[in-house]
């Protein structure tokens, strides 16, 4: 069952670098009737021109969720999430990793910025959908600005 409530659709900034991965999502988002406009960085530091609108294309800021993979070119997740929670006016965005790596290591440091989860990729299609469908839902229900 997916959760639809009037007006309350997301903006997600995707910060990946994999194609494929951004394919995949963009995919299961369409299959799950994701409410959201997804925007995508392919790096830590696209992301953060995106989101201080120094770019033509920038993110909007209300209702906005960040799902962050950590291991990309340039500037990789940990060091995004450090510039983020350091920018006053961007440090209070939800942030949910999603990321291949399952290190207990990374898992804490993300941690460490108050990431709102952690999600390992799912290897199949069918387990991106589960996990955009448990996004979809949970982020319905939240009452975000």
């Amino acid at each position: 069952m997916t959760v639809k409530v009037k007006d309350r659709s997301l903006n997600v900034l995707l910060v990946e670098d994999d194609k494929v991965d951004v394919m995949n999502i963009r995919r299961a988002f369409a299959k799950n009737d994701f409410e959201s406009s997804l925007h995508v960085a392919e790096n830590g530091l696209e992301a953060l021109s995106l989101l201080r609108n120094e770019e033509e294309s920038s993110v909007p800021s209300k209702r906005l969720l960040i799902l962050l993979d950590l291991n990309m070119p340039k500037m990789g997740g940990i060091e995004f999430l450090d510039a983020l929670r350091h920018d006053d006016s961007l440090k209070k965005i939800p942030v949910i990793v999603l990321t291949t790596s399952n290190e207990e290591r990374d898992r804490i440091e993300a941690y460490k910025f108050n990431v709102a989860g952690y999600i390992v990729k799912p290897v199949t299609f069918s387990k991106f959908l589960s996990v955009t469908k448990a996004l979809n839902e949970y982020w319905s229900l939240c009452e975000m600005p």
